[in-house]
């Protein structure tokens, strides 16, 4: 079993489904050994998807939503990182996470000057990810990436819940001309998803033993290394 969504088991088929086709794929040669605890940590983020995407298709069908079939997205490194590797896993992938973000997040704004209201003001960090460098503010980050990022010695990696990245040494300030034209409304809309996120997690979904989040720090496996 997967999990329980409404207290309804949802079946475990799919995500044996997609780990088998990632150990059939061409990056197949990058996934840790079987029966690792990475493996283990791997298998929890893959439920972790599909139980945001199962959540979102059933918000979807409650509020009913359009989801018209649709190709995968492609988040910029930035969103993804603000949503988080597991829900910007679920909002590339599934047409139903993208469209309760837009009905979540469409009442949404930040005006010209605003920061990104309900989220963070003040200097934003630079940070060094594989992918590349960018801006953020440490408040629209996932919360224990910032606390990692806060806690590591000046310059050094972290590495939590799949993203890697490094605290470039002085924040940055915002221009005084005000944010890019969009990015402060983009942020707000991401930060508000997420808070809405995990609070219908909370309340509609219930974990089973050996697929809770690969974050929790109670399940065996967790091992976040500064």
């Amino acid at each position: 079993m997967l999990g329980l969504l409404d207290g309804r088991p949802l079946p475990r088929t799919e995500l044996d489904r997609r780990l088998a086709a990632m150990r059939a794929g061409p990056r197949s040669s990058a996934l840790p050994l079987a029966s690792s605890a990475e493996d283990r940590q791997l298998t929890r983020w893959v439920a972790q998807v599909l139980l945001t995407e199962r959540l979102c298709e059933a918000e979807a069908a409650d509020r009913g939503l359009d989801v018209p079939a649709a190709p995968p997205a492609r988040l910029d490194q930035r969103a993804a990182v603000e949503l988080g590797s597991i829900t910007a896993a679920a909002y590339e992938g599934n047409a139903a996470v993208r469209a309760v973000y837009l009905a979540v997040t469409a009442g949404v704004t930040a005006g010209p000057g605003e920061p990104a209201a309900p989220g963070p003001a003040g200097p934003s960090w630079r940070l060094s990810t594989p992918d590349g460098e960018f801006d953020a503010h440490p408040d629209s980050l996932p919360r224990d990436l910032a606390a990692a990022l806060r806690a590591a010695p000046a310059g050094d990696r972290v590495t939590v819940r799949g993203w890697t990245a490094r605290l470039v040494a002085a924040p940055v300030q915002e221009p005084a001309a005000g944010p890019a034209p969009g990015r402060p409304a983009e942020a707000a809309r991401r930060l508000a998803f997420v808070r809405w996120l995990d609070a219908a997690r909370a309340r509609r979904l219930e974990l089973v033993p050996g697929l809770e989040h690969p974050g929790d720090p109670a399940q065996p496996d967790n091992h976040h290394r500064h």
